[in-house]
């Protein structure tokens, strides 16, 4: 598949609906990121409360945004193992091992955020 980026306000036109493209797909596809963004819109509003400044809100609410943005590059890479083989190799259990390992991460960092914030 070979897209055209093209150039300019086409280039940026082009990339936006490619984006689009992509969450449309992880939001029809992926059950795990649908969870998440269920969990980020009940608690978005609830970090908007609790952060009392700027700082604290960007943190709430940032933490969350982190755990959308890393789950999406964690089915991106299911994706791309999964297409190039069903067989079992070690470098593709590797590989989406480490996805999940960073979403883990990015859930521990939320929970490190908003206890901080919460209790400190």
């Amino acid at each position: 598949m070979d897209k055209k980026s093209g150039a300019g306000l086409t280039r940026i036109i082009n990339a936006f609906g490619w984006s689009m493209a992509g969450l449309q797909a992880t939001l029809k596809h992926e059950k795990a990121f649908q969870q998440e963004l269920i969990l980020c819109l009940i608690l978005a509003p609830i970090g908007l409360w609790l952060g009392e400044t700027g700082v604290e809100k960007a943190l709430l609410l940032g933490s969350l945004m982190l755990v959308l943005i890393v789950e999406i590059l964690n089915s991106a890479i299911e994706a791309v193992v999964d297409r190039f083989g069903g067989e079992h190799h070690t470098l593709s259990g590797r590989a989406k091992d480490m996805g999940s390992a960073a979403v883990f991460l990015a859930l521990a960092n939320v929970t490190i955020c908003w206890l901080c914030i919460i209790f400190f």
